[in-house]
């Protein structure tokens, strides 16, 4: 395997841990037990990313994992605000605090990657539309969005990470490259198909049946 993808497998296994343990009312949730879908989805959105920032995400998992934190608990934890706001905030005061320079990070991050979300959803609408809406003003009970997942998971990122994230992503941007199409590509092929607008048009042909 080539250096990015050590560090893509290695960035999953220690997710899939951390996953197993996030707590769920009623015990383990289906999705717990599906390392497949699991190791594909995750990835899939590793592939876009610098080696750079895949080096400095692991090295916060590892860190996270030495002193007890678990990364996607507080992931999961942080979408609340906008989906269970109530219970969100009795939840918020065992959260690691968030400071302006974090926040300006995680918003100039979610800035340009729901402009790629918005940019599929026009050209690849079908494969879109079996996902998650991309807008928090979509949010629901049981139903999150794009955005409040991406700022989910950007509070757990370290300084460091969410620099090298951003600079991942802006040098995407100046390049003409999507990089939510780069995720979703990936994904679609692991399942099967030649390519993202061959699913597009699969999906759209379900659709007139």
């Amino acid at each position: 395997m080539s250096n990015k993808e050590d560090l893509i497998a290695s960035i999953v296994k220690a997710e899939w841990e951390m996953f197993q343990a996030v707590p769920n009312a009623g015990g383990p949730a289906g999705c717990q037990q599906d390392h497949e879908t699991f190791e594909i989805m995750r990835s899939s959105q590793a592939v876009s990313w610098s080696d750079a920032a895949l080096e400095s995400y692991l090295d916060d998992l590892v860190a996270a994992q030495r002193s007890g934190r678990n990364l996607l608990t507080e992931k999961y934890a942080r979408m609340m605000e906008s989906t269970s706001p109530a219970e969100y905030r009795a939840i918020e005061p065992l959260l690691p605090p968030l400071d302006a320079a974090t926040l300006q990070l995680i918003d100039a991050i979610v800035e340009i990657v729901l402009g790629w979300e918005t940019d599929l959803s026009a050209r690849f609408p079908h494969v879109i539309q079996r996902g998650r809406p991309i807008r928090a003003t979509e949010d629901r009970p049981g139903v999150t969005s794009v955005e409040t997942y991406l700022r989910g998971e950007l509070a757990t990122y370290s300084s460091r990470t969410l620099t090298l994230y951003l600079e991942n992503v802006r040098a995407q941007t100046k390049e003409g490259v999507n990089g939510s199409e780069l995720t979703l590509s990936h994904t679609m092929k692991r399942y099967g198909f030649e390519s993202l607008a061959a699913a597009d048009r699969r999906l759209a042909e379900r659709r007139r049946r």
